[in-house]
């Protein structure tokens, strides 16, 4: 297999290994979905949890890739994207590293309603921006030619792929989250709930410098 043939398949990788990272990470939710379980002494009703917690996450990942699809059909304008996309992933990274403060709104949704606060956690930590650089190579690699190809069949394209990246990258978080908050329910218990909220803001603000880093250097090396 060539050099060229191995780029859509670790671009894959990195959306499958973003998805189990958002999973692991508590802030995305997994700890509601131990606690419901807890509360109703039924794991059922951890595992109904976990369907609004998908739910919200592939809602955030969809809004935040849909418009990048319809930029993306401006073949002509495709590698200022790249790096324009590239820089917000940085900034934003650079952003939360400088302020450790949550959003005031989030605060104001009520853990019950896990499919809104899914979505508005996913989006006001940037966990669909972390998948654009990633979104943005596979475009990039699809076997298109976008030089004659019709702009109503380039988005249709862009815009199925940005779906099948947001469900590849929700299904793996929720399979990681899901299966770490069957641990805890299982063999852990609720005192280790308040344990596991440990500070990962720090770890969350490099991984996104670091892949809008990595998706700069590999455009502007192109």
């Amino acid at each position: 297999m060539s050099g060229a043939d191995w780029t859509p398949a670790w671009l894959w990788l990195a959306v499958v290994a973003s998805g189990l990272y958002h999973g692991v990470n508590p802030g995305m939710g997994w700890p509601l979905a131990v606690s419901a379980g807890l509360m109703e002494r039924n794991s059922n009703a951890l595992v109904a949890a976990l369907w609004p917690l998908t739910a919200g996450h592939l809602l955030a990942m969809l809004l935040v890739l849909f418009p990048f699809a319809l930029l993306v059909a401006l073949v002509e304008w495709q590698r200022q994207i790249q790096i324009g996309a590239s820089l917000l992933v940085i900034g934003f990274g650079i952003l939360r590293l400088a302020s450790r403060r949550h959003p005031r709104a989030l605060a104001r949704i009520p853990p019950t309603q896990l499919g809104l606060w899914s979505f508005a956690v996913a989006i006001a930590h940037g966990a669909g921006l972390m998948l654009v650089p990633i979104y943005l190579g596979l475009c990039r690699e699809a076997d298109l030619d976008q030089a004659h190809a019709a702009a109503g069949t380039l988005i249709n394209a862009n815009l199925g792929m940005a779906v099948l990246v947001s469900i590849v990258h929700a299904t793996a978080m929720i399979v990681a989250g899901g299966c770490t908050a069957w641990l805890v329910y299982r063999y852990l218990g609720l005192k280790f709930i308040p344990r596991s909220w440990f500070n990962l803001d720090t770890s969350w603000a490099v991984s996104l410098i670091l892949v809008g880093s990595i998706a700069l250097v590999l455009v502007l090396a192109s």
